[in-house]
């Protein structure tokens, strides 16, 4: 009998939704939420209710069966740091997202809404690869400062995935690959895979590798700081030019890859060489993770939403190509991801992990 499973990922102003059986996908939607409503709210824990009404309303409407359901499996957020895999959602993991120490995301209502449904129809809840996956050597942690260290806070769902994808297409076992998987979207993080472990990864929120449609990334430290400390900006300000309002969208005025493509196509040779700029920040991080894995790197992966520009996956294999070969997954399924993750586990291909 196959196995049916409810996937649940919360985004900034709406909750994708769909059902697999097995790994076929039988229902997808996407639960619009309204901005004004949700902007009402002072904390993400706050839309809760909210969220979870509009949910089982739209699960109502399109007359999803819950009671035939085997589990359901939610996003997973900003948890403690932990090693990658499908975890049970436990109340341990609820406790910690309703404080929210490490901050505030809409995912981390994910784990809060497919337990609420679990626990309602008695099915297992889930959540897989949260983006506090950590499995960074030490050595990778240090800075030249000893009051900041660095922490592994990245696309692990995808970057997970899509190297699960390539040992297949590869035909080795991904315990025994050395990878470098490029997740290229809204943020950028680039990971080195060794033997199944990430054992370096750039932060791909606060600053951290390459400049990203709507992030900064790494920036000299000395004008920064004198930036922010020259009394013309709040820390919010500053906050919002390496997030939200940096990289692409700080020089072109838009995120949107499409348009800034087109830009470049009626000969706009700004948008070209800022263009340019991104795709070669994200070489050189490639690159710098080869000396990572010793110059040993079995293939080099480059996914996201950015991957389905055939310009810049050119312009990235020329670049690197001499290191490894490169292979391409545009997009980012987090959907079906999710859903593999729980499937795993009611196989019995591997056992759910305990957050504690």
């Amino acid at each position: 009998m196959p196995f049916h499973i409810l996937s649940i990922n919360p985004g900034s102003t709406s909750t994708k939704l769909a059902v697999y059986e097995d790994e076929k996908l039988i229902f997808k939607a996407s639960v619009k939420h309204d901005s004004d409503r949700i902007l009402s709210f002072n904390h993400i824990i706050d839309q809760y209710d909210f969220r979870m009404e509009s949910i089982m309303a739209e699960l109502k409407r399109s007359k999803i069966d819950l009671e035939h359901m085997d589990a359901v499996v939610g996003r997973g957020g900003m948890l403690k740091p932990i090693p990658s895999g499908t975890y049970q959602v436990s109340e341990a993991m609820i406790n910690f997202i309703k404080t929210a120490p490490r901050g505030e995301h809409a995912s981390n209502l994910g784990c809060m809404i497919a337990k609420e449904i679990g626990d309602r129809y008695g099915i297992p809840s889930f959540i897989v690869d949260p983006v506090a996956v950590d499995e960074m050597d030490d050595i990778a942690r240090y800075t030249g400062m000893p009051e900041i260290r660095r922490v592994s806070l990245f696309h692990a769902l995808n970057q997970k995935a899509v190297a699960l994808k390539a040992s297949r297409d590869l035909g080795k076992p991904y315990t025994e690959l050395n990878l470098i998987v490029a997740h290229l979207g809204g943020g950028i993080s680039v990971g080195m895979h060794h033997h199944g472990r990430v054992i370096d990864v750039n932060n791909a929120l606060d600053g951290d590798g390459p400049m990203s449609p709507e992030r900064s990334g790494s920036v000299p430290m000395g004008p920064l700081y004198k930036m922010a400390l020259s009394g013309k900006y709040t820390l919010k300000e500053i906050q919002r030019k390496n997030y939200g309002q940096g990289g692409l969208v700080a020089y072109l005025g838009t995120n949107d890859g499409q348009t800034i493509q087109k830009r470049i196509a009626e000969g706009d040779q700004e948008a070209k060489f800022i263009y340019d700029v991104m795709c070669y920040q994200i070489a050189k991080e490639i690159g710098s993770g080869a000396t990572v894995l010793k110059g040993v790197v079995d293939a080099i992966i480059i996914t996201g939403g950015l991957a389905y520009d055939a310009y810049l996956v050119e312009y990235i294999k020329e670049r690197v190509g001499f290191i490894s070969q490169v292979l391409v997954y545009p997009g980012e399924d987090e959907m079906e991801a999710l859903a593999l993750g729980a499937l795993r586990v009611l196989r019995g291909e591997e056992t759910a992990k305990t957050y504690e």
